[in-house]
């Protein structure tokens, strides 16, 4: 009988029997788990595995008490609670819980309850207990100041409720600094990984499904979106790992004598509550070529000690100018080099624009094959390939502080225009 029915029919029906016809990546592990993370392409049924997993807890345990987590209020209630893959739509009729928005709760009869939460606020999540929590789409939780990360963290502490807490997360992947850390906790062991493609959903159109695979199947794109593959690209960043490892120069590191000029660009720390001081080498060769020598970038500094790292690296790679950004700290921030080394020959710069938007004709020079990278930056290389145009990072960390002292860096070598000597007759 079942093979007689309409798409829209079987998936009615699955309301009522989700086990029945629920595909195995869309059901809770048969193994012991505490974080169960699912990660498909667009269409596979992510968001219904999770508001159907909710709705057996619930069913089931009058004592569960569930955070829902959402990129976003706005997008927990849009498409986990209210959406047409959401916890009231796989709760039809009398099995439904009474949903008050003002409240941020959903309550079942049974006395079971579920609170929606923002990851875009942190600090919403401390202070509550949890037995279970979904957290949905988490590789479009906000990145910026490292908020998916707190939000994930708190999130943890808050697991305390029952016998054993569990976390699912669903999500189309992409290469965020939360996705890697749980990509990375599958391999030891400490998260189940389900995965998934789009086209495993039989109960999406024929047509649709024919089309994007049609569009997006030879692209990063579709292998991100529709087959669930986190590509490690950031969509639309400023640069690629591809463009990275075309301008990687085969022979290594350059000596000095072959630099026409050396450069070490730094972009300062606005305090020494976890930012990086960017500390990066580059010279100039007779072609017009520029090197990325070093990243000599410290953590977590105090003033005095990525001064001393300045001027260590200044004198280490013979340079010809320390270009330091002053916005944050003004002429204090020569004061602080100078300190460190009288000699050191300092050019303060301000920015009037902002990271992404400075970095942008130093990428094209990337892009016209005009920069090398002498060795392998890991750090440095994330943070650049984390930039986003139109002001967005979502690279590592809460700023791109190695990418912006690369920036200063180039842009004195191969941007800024320089007053050559000259003699004047009178």
């Amino acid at each position: 009988m079942a093979r007689t029915l309409e798409p829209h029919e079987l998936a009615a029906l699955g309301s009522f029997y989700w086990e029945g016809w629920a595909r195995d990546a869309q059901l809770p592990p048969a193994e012991a788990w505490r974080t169960w993370l699912i990660c498909a392409g667009r269409g596979f049924g992510k968001t219904r595995a999770g508001a159907e997993w909710v709705r057996d807890v619930a069913r089931n345990d009058p004592a569960a008490r569930i955070a829902l987590v959402g990129a976003s209020l706005n997008e927990a209630r849009a498409i986990m609670v209210e959406g047409e893959s959401g916890v009231l739509a796989a709760a039809p009729g009398a099995l439904a819980p009474v949903f008050e928005p003002s409240l941020r709760r959903l309550t079942w009869e049974n006395g079971a309850i579920a609170t929606l939460y923002s990851a875009a606020e942190p600090e919403s999540l401390r202070g509550p207990q949890h037995s279970h929590a979904w957290c949905d789409e988490i590789a479009k939780w906000v990145n910026s100041g490292e908020r998916a990360m707190q939000a994930w963290n708190n999130l943890q502490l808050t697991m305390r409720l029952g016998e054993a807490p569990r976390v699912l997360a669903t999500t189309t992947p992409r290469a965020t600094v939360l996705m890697r850390r749980l990509m990375a906790e599958t391999q030891a062991g400490r998260v189940v990984l389900a995965t998934g493609r789009t086209t495993d959903n039989t109960v999406l159109p024929t047509d649709y499904l024919t089309w994007m695979v049609e569009q997006f199947e030879q692209s990063a794109f579709g292998r991100q979106e529709l087959d669930g593959e986190m590509v490690d690209t950031v969509e639309g960043a400023l640069w690629s790992r591809a463009l990275l490892e075309r301008c990687r120069a085969a022979e290594g590191v350059p000596c000095d004598a072959a630099m026409g000029r050396v450069v070490v660009g730094v972009d300062p720390p606005a305090g020494t509550n976890g930012d990086a001081c960017g500390i990066v080498v580059a010279g100039l060769d007779a072609r017009g070529i520029a090197h990325v020598l070093a990243d000599c970038s410290v953590d977590r500094a105090s003033p005095e000690r990525w001064a001393r790292a300045v001027a260590d690296t200044a004198r280490a790679w013979n340079a010809d100018r320390v270009v330091a950004e002053a916005n944050q700290g003004g002429a204090m921030v020569e004061s602080v080099l100078r300190a460190a080394d009288r000699a050191l020959p300092v050019r303060r710069v301000h920015a009037s624009r902002g990271k992404t938007a400075r970095a942008e004709p130093v990428a094209a020079l990337y892009e016209a094959g005009r920069v090398r990278h002498a060795g392998h930056f890991a750090a440095l290389e994330d943070e650049l390939c984390g930039l986003v145009p139109g002001g967005a990072y979502e690279g590592p960390g809460r700023s791109p502080d190695r990418a912006d002292a690369l920036v200063w860096a180039l842009t004195e070598l191969m941007l800024t225009k320089r007053s050559e000597p000259r003699i004047v007759v009178l």
